[in-house]
């Protein structure tokens, strides 16, 4: 006979749930089949109502942590909306060359044959700027953001630009390039191989053909500059700590005050609309990292986004706050478009004729077209997307929009600042 698992025997699964039973509810041993029974449903209506019951725990769980992410999905860390004043960075730059270009450097620029030639000399080498080929060098500008509290030996990312009139910076390597801080000092040094993320191929000009891919005469250098001098930087002054927010506004930074007083009672309290002051407690003043760690992580409401609209007309770019508002009005926008058309014509003198010379004479012709549209109004639209429908409903062009926009703002209807780029 064969064996059957354990877990799917009938007279042991039985048999276990007997003897899980309190004592009171078990029956005589002479109706063992009958109770075996009994007992299995027992025990199954029993899972039933437990199931059920744990079903409706988890449910109120569920709900519960919906309402707590509700509560607090308004919320944000100090830290995403403030900087610590002291802790900014500083901007360095630097002049230096680009090797290895295959031909595509300068074209022999004064500049780029007197760099080289300060270079060889610095190597015992004294040649003539005059008589040096610059082809595969290019003069470059070297930009970076040295970051505060960042120590000799740290690495920073650096940006490299042609200077000159190189095609391209595909395949260079930056020679090494001190980088400079606005008090004429070296704090960084970069050297090493860009990353162009872009090329250029072709001969161009007349009767030749190019194919270009981004901006190859710009480059970066992940890590590609060694700090040599750290920056001196203050965070605390007179056991104070000053906040600045990304975000300008009295609202925003009389919110913040109070959340931070909420936590630390009478400390901070708003300067302006761009700056509060945090007095530091009593017992911090030996360890003000972790103060400020403490202080980034409190939870703040902060205010709701301003009413504006940025427009950007040479990309034609429109972008909008989810709190602008537009009074009823009526809109109507219609297009004109002007059309010059110019082409060349030939007068020839008549054949055989011993006067008279060929001619090439311009001819141009205009064409104005006015499309059709009619006045719509537009009932009040306290919601960004009921604006963007309203628009879209008129069949209007992101560039039609900039003007519609422009137009309600002198109305008087658009309750929102207008911003134009």
């Amino acid at each position: 006979m064969p064996l059957v698992p354990r877990h799917l025997n009938p007279k042991t699964r039985c048999a276990g749930n007997a003897a899980a039973l309190p004592e009171d509810l078990r029956l005589p041993e002479k109706f063992k089949p009958r109770v075996t029974l009994s007992v299995s449903f027992a025990k199954s209506t029993f899972w039933k109502s437990e199931v059920k019951i744990v079903k409706n725990a988890l449910a109120a769980l569920i709900l519960l942590s919906l309402f707590s992410a509700a509560a607090f999905a308004d919320t944000v860390r100090v830290r995403d909306l403030v900087m610590v004043a002291g802790a900014r960075d500083n901007q360095l730059v630097g002049y230096g060359l680009v090797v290895g270009l295959n031909g595509d450097g300068d074209k022999d620029q004064v500049y780029t044959k007197q760099s080289v030639a300060n270079l060889l000399q610095r190597y015992g080498i004294n040649v003539a700027a005059s008589t040096l080929s610059a082809k595969n060098v290019a003069v470059v500008m070297v930009t970076a953001d040295i970051p505060a509290f960042a120590k000799p030996g740290s690495r920073i990312d650096v940006t490299v630009a042609s200077m000159g009139d190189a095609k391209s910076l595909t395949g260079g390597v930056l020679l090494q390039t001190p980088l400079l801080g606005a008090d004429n000092k070296v704090y960084a040094v970069a050297q090493g191989a860009l990353v162009i993320g872009g090329f250029s191929a072709g001969e161009g000009g007349a009767g030749g053909a190019s194919v270009q891919k981004n901006h190859p005469t710009t480059g970066q250098i992940v890590n590609g500059a060694l700090v040599e001098r750290e920056i001196p930087t203050s965070i605390v002054r007179d056991k104070t700590v000053e906040l600045l927010l990304r975000d300008p506004g009295f609202t925003s930074a009389a919110l913040m005050a109070t959340a931070i007083n909420e936590v630390f009672s009478n400390s901070a309290h708003a300067e302006d609309s761009s700056s509060v002051q945090v007095m530091m407690p009593s017992g911090t003043e030996s360890d003000p990292v972790g103060f400020i760690a403490r202080l980034e992580n409190i939870e703040v409401t902060p205010d709701t986004l301003p009413a504006r609209i940025i427009i950007n007309e040479r990309t034609g770019t429109i972008v909008a706050t989810s709190r602008i508002h537009i009074s009823s009005c009526a809109v109507a926008y219609g297009n004109i478009t002007i059309n010059v058309a110019s082409t060349l014509d030939v007068s020839q003198p008549n054949p055989f004729s011993q006067t008279g010379t060929t001619t090439v004479t311009p001819r141009t012709s205009t064409s104005v077209s006015e499309s059709k549209s009619s006045i719509v109004s537009l009932p009040e639209l306290p919601t960004v997307e009921k604006v963007a429908q309203a628009l879209n409903a008129l069949g209007a062009t992101p560039r039609d929009m900039m003007a519609i926009f422009q137009a309600m703002k002198q109305a008087g209807a658009l309750q929102a600042e207008l911003i134009v780029k």
